[in-house]
């Protein structure tokens, strides 16, 4: 899985959103007329910047959501999350398929993450170091979430999983926080017209424009963009694999070391 160094913060949501830094914006108000006037680049208004602020809080009240990540980090190669996330709960699980373009075979893992612990299924040859240890057969197997390493680098998995689960606040932002933000436009995502927004770092946001829910997120880490669409949102019961189908790749280095984790 390839490294990233740990991305700059983007902008300042809520401290409690330490890797996303920002997500954003809703056209609040405002008429088919009145958003033909506007041009590109115009800054959001105090009442945008208000209704932004409540964003991260929208989808904690929604519950959660069903999820997509696009990471193209190499040519011909991209990391694809699809799964579900508990806003509320904090956990997610997710298929993580990675395809090459070398002619390579695409890896498939099953996921459950929550904000602290990273589970990952389909792991190829788990079975046979598990028996070859002499420890109980699992499904699973479990270590933190890395933000950064002693290398100061983190892996893209880590990075990603780290960001849909902070794609929600317990509390509402302040709307003063949003100044640098502009207005980029309308165009329709997954069947519902949504309103397009820009942080002063670059990050794309889109809300939609009747929901008032997060719709897309899009940033750029390092030489790639990431791309977040989020759908179907509402009340996610995730429950984490049974401790008795995991083994604890802390507890077990050596499970870690021969599988390449």
């Amino acid at each position: 899985m390839r490294s990233l160094r740990r991305p700059r913060p983007l902008a300042r949501l809520s401290s409690r959103v330490a890797v996303l830094g920002v997500v954003a914006a809703l056209l609040a108000g405002c008429g088919a007329d009145e958003a033909a006037q506007r041009t590109p680049g115009d800054p959001v208004s105090t009442q945008e910047a208000e209704v932004l602020s409540q964003v991260l809080y929208a989808d904690r009240e929604a519950g959660g959501a069903d999820f997509e990540v696009r990471a193209p980090y190499a040519q011909g190669a991209e990391l694809t999350l699809t799964g579900e996330i508990d806003f509320q709960g904090g956990i997610g699980r997710a298929q993580a398929v990675t395809t090459y373009g070398d002619g390579r075979p695409e890896e498939t893992r099953t996921l459950f993450f929550s904000e602290e612990e990273l589970y990952q299924g389909d792991v190829p040859g788990l079975a046979e170091a598990l028996s070859g240890a002499g420890l109980p057969a699992a499904t699973y197997v479990r270590r933190p979430v890395t933000a950064t390493g002693a290398n100061g680098t983190a892996s893209l998995l880590d990075v990603l999983v780290q960001m849909v689960t902070r794609l929600s606040a317990d509390t509402a932002d302040d709307p003063g926080s949003f100044g640098e933000y502009t207005w980029r436009g309308a165009q329709q995502i997954d069947g519902e017209l949504a309103s397009l927004f820009q942080s002063g770092t670059g990050a794309t946001i889109a809300v939609g424009t009747e929901s008032r829910l997060l719709l897309q997120y899009v940033t750029r880490l390092q030489d790639f963009d990431v791309t977040i669409d989020l759908s179907d949102h509402g009340e996610r019961e995730i429950p984490l694999p049974a401790d008795a189908d995991t083994v604890d790749l802390t507890a077990h280095p050596e499970i870690a070391s021969t599988l390449g984790l």
